[in-house]
């Protein structure tokens, strides 16, 4: 929601506001600038908002997946986690095959492997689209005069609201796994591939996606 605030502002007021502001110089001081100090004002407080928003996400989902990790691997350490999402260029790689390698240790039901690569490719895509789209819309609009604040339109927000969806639906089927309380037995060849801190890593995105699960993994009778 506040993301949308954001936009909306941008849309409607944000590029008004910064040929006002490049005019006054900087000059808090200069004749017109207190026409737009509610401009200014409004952007301040929707900025302060997207910020603790997600900052409040972020904490979130890092929080349930060292949590699910536990669950399916009951002393598996959180450094792995943050390495994954807080090491540049480790961040655009690691996260998604390291959600694989848990949505697999929950042991999921046997028929559900393609499905769930095609979500969690459309997943990572869109939060990759949405990194690439704000930066390059930033940098096209920085012509004088028609210059962005933020870098929002409605394609990037809608990066941001299909990877959001995308990842809630990633969380809800690995949560959905753990508390049905049927786990899915594997055998010593069905092993996941390599963990993406191995020096291997590199090629487990290919495996990952061609990987074809056992018709033999089958229900396990009375379940």
């Amino acid at each position: 929601m506040t993301t949308t605030a954001l936009t909306a502002f941008e849309q409607v007021r944000g590029r008004r506001l910064a040929r006002e502001i490049s005019t006054l110089g900087g000059d808090p001081h200069a004749p017109g600038a207190q026409a737009v100090v509610g401009a200014v004002t409004l952007f301040a407080i929707l900025i302060m908002l997207v910020a603790v928003t997600t900052v409040a996400a972020v904490v979130a989902y890092l929080t349930w997946l060292v949590q699910a990790r536990r669950t399916a691997v009951p002393r598996a350490s959180a450094t792995s986690v943050l390495v994954a999402w807080l090491v540049p260029g480790v961040d655009l790689i690691a996260p998604p095959l390291l959600v694989y390698r848990l949505w697999w240790a929950s042991r999921p039901p046997a028929d559900r492997h393609g499905r769930w690569v095609a979500l969690l490719a459309a997943w990572w895509l869109s939060w990759l689209a949405m990194l690439v789209l704000v930066p390059v819309r930033l940098s096209l609009d920085s012509v004088p005069g028609d210059a962005s604040l933020t870098g929002l339109g409605p394609l990037e927000l809608a990066a941001v609201a299909v990877s959001a969806l995308l990842c809630a639906a990633v969380v809800r089927q690995i949560t959905q796994i753990q508390t049905t309380g049927t786990r899915y037995p594997r055998r010593a060849q069905d092993r996941p591939v390599a963990s993406w801190a191995d020096p291997a890593a590199h090629e487990a995105l290919p495996q990952i996606l061609t990987r074809q699960v056992p018709v033999q993994q089958a229900h396990p009778t009375g379940h």
